[in-house]
């Protein structure tokens, strides 16, 4: 995370090198200076919690604590505290925060504290939020119930941190676990650089590691890494070569906040827990980050990469507090990347077994907005979907030119997995049969302005990666919600409309004029909706007053609220004893119109779909 306070809200300066590098639009840096609300919340409900800290020689270290939610807790306004069972004699962390004391015995920092970066996660939710903070006091102490050796490594740990920063992230590569407690009875197998089998074998079926780094000692950062097994590939495990790691970086946020940290200070803590058996394999290192034709050399395929050289390690037996019984995996997840000496490359990207999606229709809602079906190749392997769920569908066989230094027409390429989801837009087997989908989409970028291209006639099939998320809007007994949408954040409204109960909705939509299409489609298909909807349009001055009203023919006024104006608060909360008495508000919206709503609506039940992934 960049160094942050409320004068000076920036990247670091190894955060824009990468920015540079990368040829990354300009974008703010949306970290907060403080643990928000929706932090706090969440730090109550989540299982799990990585931690990161440096020890006495500077390295970083991870770890990941958990087992029931409710081990962690905002106890004060940006104060987190921390109380649950932990490896208390081989967890690095504990050991270098509290000092092997285990005595119970209160430690106070003096000044501001040691860094401590925390990334609290939800696997089964795919939430996640990390914060960065300064230890204030903590304490270890032993079980006092242990009747093993094992068992005796054990003990509770306690530990209060003052926050200074926060971020949420997007749920992309997160694989689906459901988190249980487990009483930990840690056994240390190793703590030589050169792992052991056992530890080998947990990185080759490793789908989800935490990494932690820092920006010299001004503040760190934990998150999580994840993929299909075997996304970090092992290139050598020897006393000479040392024991060397690599793993692909896949396309992201694109604010680089752990790649700048590494542009400076090359170190990385990798934490790799075992979900099955709760081994745990602890790792220090030094990184270096492979970019473009480094990349592709070392990784196949791959546009950006890490590589760590093992300097220490820990691989502990039964360390951890917690197992993991997986779900879904990410539809988000590409293949394998092999490194590029091995035989496995030659399987390819797609396996024999996928599934594709086939485009059947096109239809044009506006100048920039159309709406696609598609055709399942194998609709019981794709599995039931959900309205108000995306779909992840895979572009790169077309859009994919291999490795470019540049790329003058395209520089977001450079860095595109052309990997992209989409919101369903319609309802299962409603008006089209059991295997079929649309989405509809505004042509926006590479991807999109590849697809508007596309006609059904050429018969083109992508990938299909699954369906997944879940944004459901509830209409039940006689209570009143309210769906806020921009644009095309219709879409998850258009796909449930069918099981809704209209006379229980009111929806507030914000749309530019040019966009009026598709409002009337929605209402053509939808003859009841209008009447509980308001409109705000957008952009009308910009054509005339003959124009206008050619494109307002479709839209009849007299079923709907019609505003040539933007959305403003008092539209959504008009007042007291005259306004939307929703129990329970929906918003789909772009980020800027988003956070604003969210303001406004302070106080509210609120559920919003992210678009930031």
């Amino acid at each position: 995370m960049a160094y942050i306070n409320e004068e000076d809200f920036r990247f670091h300066d190894g955060e824009e090198q990468m920015h540079r590098l990368l040829r990354t639009p300009h974008q703010e840096n949306p970290t907060s200076t403080f643990l928000t609300p929706g932090g706090s919340r969440f730090l109550q409900t989540a299982p799990l919690l990585a931690v990161g800290t440096l020890d006495a020689q500077g390295r970083p270290w991870s770890t990941v604590w958990g087992g029931e939610p409710g081990f962690s807790r905002a106890v004060g306004k940006s104060i987190v505290g921390i109380k649950l069972l932990v490896d208390r004699k081989y967890d690095p962390v504990v050991e270098s925060l509290l000092g092997g004391n285990d005595e119970g015995k209160v430690i106070e920092e003096e000044g501001r504290g040691r860094m401590v970066s925390g990334l609290t996660i939800d696997l089964e939710k795919r939430t996640r939020i990390k914060w960065y903070g300064r230890m204030v006091a903590g304490a270890v102490s032993a079980d006092g119930q242990s009747n093993t050796v094992e068992a005796e490594a054990r003990g509770e740990v306690q530990l209060i941190v003052k926050v200074e920063q926060s971020l949420g992230n997007c749920p992309k590569y997160m694989n689906r676990k459901h988190i249980y407690p487990s009483l930990p009875e840690p056994k240390l197998i190793s703590d030589s650089p050169q792992l052991p089998e056992e530890a080998l074998e947990l990185i080759q079926k490793a789908d989800a590691l935490f990494i932690s780094s820092s920006n010299y000692s001004s503040d760190m950062d934990t998150n999580y890494r994840g993929g299909p097994p075997g996304f970090v590939r092992i290139i050598s495990n020897e006393p000479i070569a040392g024991t060397v790691l690599v793993y692909p970086e896949y396309s992201g946020n694109r604010l680089y906040q752990t790649l700048g940290n590494l542009q400076n200070t090359p170190l990385a803590g990798l934490v790799f827990p075992d979900f099955d058996t709760g081994n745990v394999l602890y790792v220090t290192g030094a990184t270096e980050i492979l970019i473009g034709k480094d990349a592709a050399l070392l990784l196949a395929r791959s546009n950006l990469a890490i590589k760590i050289t093992i300097t220490a390690a820990r691989f502990v037996r039964s360390g951890l507090a917690f197992r993991g019984e997986p779900g879904e995996r990410s539809p988000y997840n590409p293949p394998v990347r092999f490194l590029a000496a091995e035989h496995a490359l030659s399987k390819g990207a797609i396996g024999k077994d996928a599934i594709y999606a086939k485009l059947i229709k096109k239809e044009a809602l506006t100048p920039t907005i159309s709406r696609f079906r598609f055709s399942l190749s194998d609709a019981a392997a794709a599995g039931k979907w959900k309205p108000g769920q995306y779909v992840a569908l895979s572009f790169e066989d077309e859009l994919n030119l291999g490795y470019s230094h540049m790329r003058d027409d395209d520089p977001k390429s450079l860095n595109d997995d052309y990997l992209r989801t989409f919101t369903v837009s319609s309802a299962p087997g409603v008006g089209m049969k059991e295997d079929e989908f649309e989405i509809t989409i505004r042509k926006v970028g590479v991807v999109t302005n590849w697809l508007f291209r596309q006609k059904e006639q050429y018969g083109i099939e992508v990938p299909l990666k699954g369906f997944g998320g879940e944004f459901r809007i509830e209409t039940k007994g006689h209570d009143l919600v309210a769906f806020v949408a921009g644009g095309i954040g219709i879409t998850p409204l258009l796909a449930q409309l069918p099981e809704l109960d209209l006379d229980c909705l009111q929806l507030f939509w914000t749309v530019g004029i040019r966009d009026v299409g598709l409002v009337i489609d929605a209402f053509r298909r939808f003859p009841e909706l209008p009447n509980s909807t308001t409109i705000f349009l957008t952009g009308a001055a910009s054509i005339g007053a003959q124009n206008q009203k050619a494109i307002m023919q479709g839209i009849d006024a007299s079923c709907i609220r019609v505003h040539n104006t933007r959305m403003a608060k008092q539209d959504l909360l008009p007042e007291e004893n005259s306004g939307t008495s929703a129990r329970k508000w929906y918003v789909c919206t772009g980020t800027g119109l988003r956070k604003t709503i969210l303001e406004w609506l302070n106080g509210k039940e609120v559920v919003y779909e992210d678009f930031n992934y």
